[in-house]
């Protein structure tokens, strides 16, 4: 079975930054949008096997995807 968990990426300034909602504390922060995906997709599977390994339940997704939306 395949789980997929929502993402939030941010830029501020020259520094990037995500995290996953449905995952407190599971975080990345990079110097591009390339490292930071590419980071936060190694952060996601240790995070869950810690939480495996101390008897933490695993939480289910629930963050549902966006869009964006272009306000004038």
């Amino acid at each position: 079975m395949v789980t997929e968990y929502v993402v939030v990426i941010e830029q501020e300034g020259d520094a990037w930054g995500a995290y996953v909602p449905d995952l407190p504390g599971c975080v990345a922060a990079g110097h591009s949008r390339d490292e930071v995906e590419q980071l936060i997709a190694e952060a996601i599977p240790l995070y869950i096997q810690s939480l495996r390994e101390h008897g933490e339940p695993v939480p289910h997704p629930t963050a549902m995807g966006s869009t964006k939306v272009r306000v004038a």
